[in-house]
C-alpha cells in the first residue's frame, strides 16, 4: 500500500508540476534564450541534488554511470527539453504541451521494437491519447510555424528514448544521485549547444523571467524530475510517460487563465478525449504498474 501511495503521489507531482512548466518556460524566455535557460536550470538543480546526496553519504557515480547519465541526460534535456523551449519561441505554451503529449506513443513504439510486451489497456490508452492530440492540433497555429512544429514533434521522441534507455543502462543506484548526474550531464551538454548557437542574454533579465527560472529549477527539475525517475524505476516506461496526457489539459488551462491564450473547439474536444485516455492508462497502471517489466 505504501509503495502504491508513493507511485500515485509521484505521478500527481509529475502531472501537475510539469503541466505548469510550459508557461514557466514561456515566461523565462522573455529574458533567457532556450538552451541557455535549460543549462542554467539543470546545472543549478543538478548541483543542488549532488550536494544533498553527498551530505547523505551517497558515493559519486562510477565512470560507466556517468556515461549512461550523459546519454540519458542528452536525450532528456538537450532534445526533450531544449527543443520544447525552442518551440515555445513561436508556439503557445498550451499547443506546445499538446505536441509533447505524443511522447507516450513514441515510448510504446520504441519498447515494442525492442521486444517488450505491452498490456492491451496501455496500447489502447496511448492510441486514444494520440487521437485526442491530433484533434487538438487541427488549429491554424501549427501551420503558421513549421519550424516550431517540427521541434515540438522531435522533442517527445528524445524524451521517450531517454525513458526507455534509463531502464536499460547502468545508472547510479540511488534516485537522488541518478537525477543529479543526469541533470548535470544534460545541463553541461545544453551549455555547449547554447555556446555553439551563440546564445546570450541581451538585456537585464526581468523579475518575472528570473522567478520563472527559479520555479523551473526547483519545482520543475528537483521535485518533478525526481518523481519521474522514481516512476521509471518502478513501472513500465509507457505507464511512466502517460503523464503527458494530463499535461496538455493543465497547460492549456493555465495558459488561458494566466496568459490569455485561446482554445478553439477542436482543442477542447481533443482535451476531453485526452482525459478519457488518462483514465484508461490509469487503470492499466493500477493493475500492472507496481511491477517493472522488461528492464
Amino acid at each position: 500500500m505504501r509503495k502504491r501511495a508513493l507511485l500515485v503521489l509521484a505521478f500527481l507531482a509529475v502531472c501537475l508540476i510539469w503541466g505548469s512548466t510550459y508557461l514557466g518556460m514561456r515566461l523565462a524566455l522573455e529574458s533567457f534564450p532556450p538552451f541557455l535557460m535549460g543549462a542554467l536550470r539543470f546545472l543549478c538543480a543538478g548541483a543542488l541534488l549532488l550536494l544533498v546526496a553527498r551530505l547523505r553519504g551517497e558515493p559519486l557515480p562510477r565512470p560507466v554511470e556517468w556515461q549512461s547519465s550523459a546519454l540519458t541526460g542528452v536525450l532528456f534535456f538537450v532534445i526533450g527539453n531544449g527543443l520544447v523551449a525552442a518551440a515555445e519561441q513561436s508556439l503557445s505554451s498550451g499547443v506546445t504541451s499538446v505536441m509533447v503529449a505524443t511522447m507516450p506513443l513514441w515510448a510504446a513504439m520504441v519498447q515494442r521494437v525492442l521486444g517488450a510486451r505491452l498490456a492491451a489497456a496501455e496500447v489502447a490508452g496511448v492510441l486514444l491519447g494520440l487521437v485526442g492530440v491530433l484533434l487538438m492540433n487541427l488549429g491554424a497555429e501549427l501551420r503558421a510555424s513549421p519550424s516550431g512544429t517540427l521541434m515540438a514533434l522531435l522533442a517527445p521522441l528524445g524524451w521517450a528514448l531517454g525513458s526507455v534507455a534509463s531502464k536499460r543502462v547502468t545508472l547510479p543506484a540511488t534516485m537522488m544521485m541518478r537525477t543529479a548526474a543526469q541533470m548535470l550531464s544534460g545541463g553541461a551538454a545544453m551549455l555547449v549547444v547554447s555556446f555553439a548557437l551563440g546564445e546570450h542574454v541581451t538585456a537585464t533579465p526581468t523579475a518575472r523571467a528570473v522567478l520563472s527560472l527559479v520555479f523551473l529549477c526547483f519545482f520543475g527539475s528537483v521535485v518533478a524530475f525526481s518523481a519521474y525517475v522514481y516512476l521509471l524505476a518502478n513501472v513500465s516506461a509507457s505507464v511512466a510517460t502517460s503523464y503527458a496526457y494530463v499535461n496538455p489539459v493543465i497547460a492549456l488551462a493555465i495558459g488561458i487563465v494566466w496568459a490569455g491564450e485561446r482554445i478553439d473547439a477542436a482543442s477542447a474536444s481533443g482535451a476531453l478525449i485526452v482525459l478519457g485516455a488518462v483514465l484508461l492508462v490509469a487503470r492499466a497502471a493500477a493493475r500492472h504498474g507496481a511491477r517493472p517489466r522488461n528492464p
